[in-house]
């Protein structure tokens, strides 16, 4: 039965007993579950969105540089969309205007340097291969209908194939493998679609001046809106490694060593820092993308037309070879076999000398390149390293008296003879980590010296400042010159990064050996004295 209340309808049902209700919804046994799925699902999407967001809004907040490089790209597609938005410009540059869109797409990269490398790349490259295919299809044309097809086929096959192959040499692989790329499919399309195509010569034209347009406003952009150069790029890397380094091998020394008296705080940020390395070890394409990217570069900042960044590279090896000696120094914290708290504390202080004085070269080479400036400090530090490497060579002379002191004194009786030996054998295995120790910290001593040969080679080619220090030094013997009474006396400039001779790492690495040699037989020679 209907019931009409205020104005609307209710709906009522007749029971038997002569009474009425109100229907109800009966609920499905499968309608709960299904609405409980669906708020899961909803939550989990939107759970997932925020959390995405955070990410991205946290990758912004640390690398401003990547939302900028973003703006530029939406900058840069607005500004080409217009030859299709505007009346003249799309008639200027007719229905190939999606090229200009499509080169700003393929070609806007992160860097000035990767911009200009695949825009001039993709120029040229379309250029050769619109020339070709329109010389191509001129001599097809001229041999007639059956000819025709043929001349372009085999012409498509040997360019195709040479331009492929070419991709495969070194040299052209790292600065032209976009432009070979791009001289097959332009040679290709123009080929192909010349056979059927009337006007080419105007349709090359068109495409020709519509990928200039995009690569030209991609330079143009890339260049003159928050630059971002590969060269800065590559020269941070550089210098970021060394601190990293400095600061690994420091937290692995102090590790060993129990070093908690040197500002070593928790074991987070110290497990942070002894893994640094690893950054450096899986910096080597980075470090060359950017250096290739970097020779496209024109002038900018402290770096001139022709900047040596072949350096860069020959100083991120030795940096690499730096942190594998720093993982291998890693391993030994986690070795099973560890000397005795003994041996350790014998050679703790010069190790940590050592340790100490690599850091502070690492740190001056650091800041030297950072600021493009020769170090004044950097011959005493690398003196002061090498006489560190002398005396842990004298602490490792000594340990086989520190052996023979550490045996106790054993029983004379006959019958407990062999026992004793055996109990009071010199413990030569506790010595062997701290051999590798040593052996390492002289490894990364001769590496740290052979970073330094890169760095003084490259303020030589790069002609770096000279430092606050020199500068001061050089005003003052200009102006006691001036103020003397014999001007004429001949003074030899002071020449930068000329290192004093020290002992060499080479060297002190043979002396490391044959002291360990005679440092074990020595130790065979005591014990049989000893005993007999």
């Amino acid at each position: 039965m209907e019931k009409q209340v205020l104005g609307g309808l209710e709906w009522r049902i007749n029971v038997p007993d002569g009474t009425s209700k109100e229907p109800v919804p009966e609920c499905s046994y499968y309608l709960k579950p299904r609405l409980a799925l669906k708020g899961f699902l909803v939550v989990g999407l939107m759970a997932r969105v925020l959390n995405f967001l955070e990410k991205a809004w946290a990758l912004g907040v640390s690398e401003p540089k990547k939302v900028i490089h973003g703006m530029k790209v939406g900058i840069a597609l607005s500004l080409v969309s217009l030859f299709y938005y505007m009346r003249p410009l799309y008639d200027g540059v007719g229905g190939n205007a999606m090229w200009a869109v499509m080169t700003v797409v393929v070609v806007f990269e992160y860097n000035v340097g990767a911009t200009l490398c695949k825009s001039l790349n993709r120029v040229t490259g379309t250029f050769l291969a619109g020339s070709l295919g329109i010389g191509v299809h001129w001599v097809a044309s001229q041999s007639g209908e059956k000819l025709e097809p043929i001349i372009l086929g085999i012409s498509v096959f040997i360019l195709a194939s040479a331009a492929t192959f070419s991709r495969f040499m070194p040299s052209v692989k790292a600065r032209f493998d976009y432009g070979a790329m791009i001289f097959i499919l332009t040679f290709s399309l123009v080929s192909v679609s010349g056979y059927r195509v009337d006007k080419l010569f105007g349709m090359a034209h068109q495409r020709l001046s519509t990928i200039a347009i995009g690569t030209s406003l991609c330079i143009i952009i890339s260049m003159f809106v928050s630059p971002i150069w590969a060269g800065d790029e590559l020269h941070q890397i550089i210098h970021r490694n060394m601190e990293k380094l400095a600061e690994s091998l420091e937290g692995c020394v102090g590790t060993y060593f129990k070093d908690n008296q040197s500002g070593h705080p928790s074991e987070g940020d110290s497990s942070k820092k002894t893994q640094a390395y690893k950054c450096v070890l899986n910096s080597k394409a980075t470090e060359e993308s950017m250096a290739n990217f970097a020779m496209w570069e024109p002038p900018h900042g402290p770096f001139n037309f022709r900047h040596p960044w072949k350096e860069y590279l020959k100083i991120g090896a030795v940096l690499r070879s730096c942190a594998c000696c720093i993982d291998a120094l890693s391993g030994c914290l986690d070795s099973e076999k560890q000397a005795t708290e003994h041996l350790k504390v014998h050679l703790r202080d010069a190790s940590m000398a050592v340790c100490s004085h690599s850091c502070i070269v690492l740190r001056e080479l650091s800041m030297s390149v950072k600021t493009t400036t020769n170090s004044s400090k950097l011959h005493s530090s690398v003196g002061e390293m090498n006489f560190a490497l002398q005396e842990l060579q004298n602490a490792l002379k000594s340990l086989p008296t520190q052996l023979i002191l550490q045996q106790p004194f054993p029983d004379e009786s006959s019958e407990n003879k062999s026992n004793n030996e055996k109990e009071c054998a010199p413990p030569v295995l506790g010595l062997i980590p701290l051999a590798t120790l040593v052996s390492l910290l002289t490894e990364i001593a001769a590496r740290i010296e052979e970073t330094v040969d890169g760095v003084v080679k490259l303020a030589e080619l790069a002609e770096f400042k000279a430092s606050n220090e020199e500068k001061r030094a050089q005003n003052q013997s200009t102006s006691n010159n001036q103020s003397s009474d014999h001007p004429s006396c001949d003074t030899e400039p002071r020449r930068p990064f000329q290192r004093p001779e020290f002992i060499s790492t080479s060297h002190l690495r043979d002396r490391y050996f044959s002291g360990f040699c005679k440092l074990v037989s020595v130790e065979e020679r005591e014990r049989h004295s000893f005993f007999s």
